[in-house]
């Protein structure tokens, strides 16, 4: 086990993507949920937590939304315009602009994820903190998993024993998550893909269903509900 006794937490947010499947011409980290955009949302959680050292977002070149937002030079919110072609890109230009030690802790979190809660957070934290790896929130596949072929026909059944379905954050040392991005050949799906491509095998810490990434419009309707539950 590693010690982590002086080691920072990082969360890089990135926030470069449109959204395309969300039918919306407005990226979705911007489309208003129960009050405020969603992104506010993801943000808050993190922006409150007080083993959280800095939080940094990365956007696009033509981002629009917070240039008229003054932050607190002070304040642990950073903007970078450092959005690439995918994601993976985005995330290694981000860890490139921040300062932080080869050790400190950085989480991965999508901007359109915003049911994360405090209580999940501290469990994520608290349960890789030590871990020589790293981990990720995920969730076991409880649905029966088909394969399909030409057409939406049935082409066979998947065993969904041992199968996860990632969440995020995804934490992993600052210099561990860079080399492993830039060693990555292709485009990974998320951060643990090219963790997992260094012959290493990062956590799986059991997430929440709340913490759904928005993806489809349905998904916005049922987290809408889920807040607006919780409010009342």
């Amino acid at each position: 086990m590693l010690k982590s006794s002086m080691a920072f937490f990082h969360v890089i947010i990135p926030a470069a993507g449109t959204g395309n499947r969300m039918q919306n011409v407005l990226p979705k980290q911007y489309m208003p949920l129960a009050g405020k955009p969603i992104i506010s949302h993801t943000i808050q959680t993190f922006f409150n937590h007080p083993r959280i050292t800095s939080m940094h977002v990365a956007l696009s070149a033509d981002d629009l939304f917070w240039r008229d937002l003054p932050l607190d030079p002070a304040s642990k919110l950073k903007l970078h315009y450092t959005g690439g072609e995918n994601r993976s890109e985005t995330v290694l230009n981000t860890l490139q602009s921040i300062q932080a030690a080869d050790d400190d802790w950085v989480l991965v979190h999508d901007a359109a994820r915003p049911g994360l809660t405090n209580a999940l957070l501290d469990h994520l934290l608290n349960t890789l903190e030590n871990d020589a790896v790293g981990g990720l929130l995920a969730l076991p596949v409880a649905d029966t998993l088909k394969r399909s072929e030409l057409g939406n026909k049935v082409a066979g059944t998947l065993a969904r024993a041992g199968l996860w379905q990632a969440q995020t954050p995804q934490m992993f040392r600052y210099r561990m998550l860079s080399n492993a991005l830039e060693a990555f050949i292709g485009v990974p799906t998320d951060e643990a893909e090219a963790i997992e491509a260094l012959g290493l095998h990062p956590t799986l810490v059991q997430g929440e269903l709340r913490n759904l990434k928005i993806t489809y419009p349905q998904d916005l309707i049922l987290l809408e509900a889920l807040f607006t539950k919780e409010k009342a």
